[in-house]
């Protein structure tokens, strides 16, 4: 069982739970995560967070940005500024499946990133 946590973010992965083996949180919530679903989160995390590094420069300092992804059954923004974001997501699964919407904010959308990218490593 792997488990990391800090302000405002937790993620914990333990393969032989299934068919949830991940679990992810923000303040005051959490939720588990099939294997397929935490990975396509954090593929879709990624992309995001690229999305907006490489818009960084054509930002002004006092200049606010909202990036939004859709993929599969996910929906991701992050929104904010140079440099910080908050990340928001929403799980929409096909009819019959749970559903979420979660969030960190500021001071934990990027460890939680960044752990989430350690966790499974990204391609």
């Amino acid at each position: 069982m792997i488990q990391r946590e800090g302000e405002g973010w937790r993620l914990a992965w333990d393969a032989h739970r299934q068919p949830f083996s991940v679990l992810i949180g923000g303040d005051g919530w959490a939720v588990e995560l099939t294997t397929a679903e935490a990975e396509a989160l954090r593929d879709a995390v990624a992309d995001l967070a690229q999305q907006h590094a490489a818009l960084v420069e054509q930002l002004m300092a006092e200049e606010a940005i909202e990036l939004e992804l859709e993929r599969g059954a996910w929906w991701l923004a992050i929104e904010g500024d140079r440099c910080s974001w908050s990340l928001r997501v929403v799980l929409n699964p096909s009819s019959g499946q749970r559903a979420l919407e979660g969030s960190w904010g500021v001071a934990a959308a990027r460890p939680f990133s960044q752990a989430l990218q350690q966790l499974f490593g990204h391609p």
